[in-house]
């Protein structure tokens, strides 16, 4: 049994994470959430090029039929550069109608996931829980809102959770309208959307599972993220002097920076877990995810924290790259739920 990455797996993230330093450097990143694009397209599309969108795709349809192991160690990746665009959507999306039995969805829409050429995003609704969804079909039509959805205005395709906890696939178009929100992670824009009886593809897909998806890519990304902001912390402790000495020779900064460290491996371990029991079908796979989300979303906000008050002043300015990174942590831990809400199901997948 192995315990560390393959060396495919390592390349992989090599080259998203030269991919991201090259086309989605801090500059670029500060533009961004200056502005008002609702994600860097040139950045997008670089990662689209890598394969990104079709890593869980059948290789027919332009994929490379990778597990979600593989997809997590890319999200773990794009959290550590702080990518823009609804990846965890584009992911899960195409995967959504791979797992679904209608072919002609299928020739539709993978090969443009496969490519970037359509952007996906979700669509889950209320406490983002399939039990709580309430988007009403009736047909093929389906009419509701959801709130906080991920690059709505850039979307070409929606994967909206059902009342029922079914899925649909609604295309952009006159049937729907996009109300943009004022969003505090401002590389993940968020709107609501209203579904005015728009035409949909019902799938079959299971849609726990699919939702264990999201909530494991959204894990990897809050451990990328968490491990950013411990290594800007270990960087700016090696560099700032007071006294005529780095910071980081103070006892009471280096035992902070240290349970940052306890904090971020351990949590490793959880997200790998949960894509690799999901990838295997383990028994306890459902749980695992509702675990690897509820801590790492807890872990990214606790780090976050803790890498601002060690930065001092400086921490809390707009222009500091730190500032991007500790809202996408506030955010994470909203995304998807929440870790109260995750931990209950964890109880609950246990009989508890």
């Amino acid at each position: 049994m192995r315990f560390h990455l393959s060396e495919e797996q390592g390349a992989i993230q090599d080259a998203i994470r030269g991919t991201l330093a090259d086309s989605l450097p801090s500059e670029k990143l500060h533009k961004l959430i200056d502005g008002e694009a609702e994600f860097d397209r040139e950045s997008w599309d670089a990662l689209m090029a890598l394969g990104l969108g079709g890593l869980m795709l059948p290789e027919q349809y332009g994929g490379s039929d990778l597990g979600l192991l593989d997809a997590a160690l890319s999200a773990e990746v794009g959290g550590e550069g702080a990518v823009s665009g609804p990846l965890i959507g584009q992911i899960a999306t195409g995967l959504a109608i791979a797992e679904s039995d209608d072919d002609d969805a299928k020739s539709a829409w993978l090969p443009k996931l496969a490519t970037g050429d359509a952007v996906a995003t979700l669509a889950f609704g209320r406490d983002w829980l399939p039990e709580s969804w309430d988007v009403s079909a009736v047909g093929n039509r389906v009419s509701g809102s959801v709130r906080f959805v991920q690059a709505a205005t850039m979307a070409d395709v929606y994967l909206v959770g059902l009342a029922g906890g079914k899925l649909a696939l609604v295309e952009a178009g006159e049937h729907v309208e996009v109300q943009p929100l004022e969003s505090f992670d401002r590389t993940r824009r968020q709107s609501t959307v209203i579904f005015n009886s728009a035409p949909a593809t019902l799938l079959s897909a299971d849609s726990g599972r699919i939702f264990d998806v999201a909530l494991i890519l959204a894990a990897a990304d809050a451990l990328g993220g968490a491990q950013k902001a411990l290594d800007m912390t270990v960087a700016y402790a090696k560099e700032r002097e007071q006294f005529g000495q780095p910071i980081g020779q103070f006892q009471a900064l280096k035992h902070q920076i240290a349970q940052m460290a306890l904090e971020v491996e351990p949590a490793r371990a959880l997200v790998w877990y949960a894509a690799y029991a999901f990838d295997k079908g383990l028994d306890d796979a459902r749980r695992a995810a509702a675990i690897a989300n509820a801590h790492l979303s807890d872990r990214f906000v606790s780090i976050g924290r803790a890498a601002v008050a060690a930065h001092g002043g400086i921490g809390y300015t707009w222009e500091y790259d730190l500032s991007i990174w500790f809202r996408r942590s506030i955010y994470s831990r909203a995304y998807l739920g929440g870790p109260a809400v995750h931990r209950e199901r964890a109880a609950q997948l246990a009989n508890w």
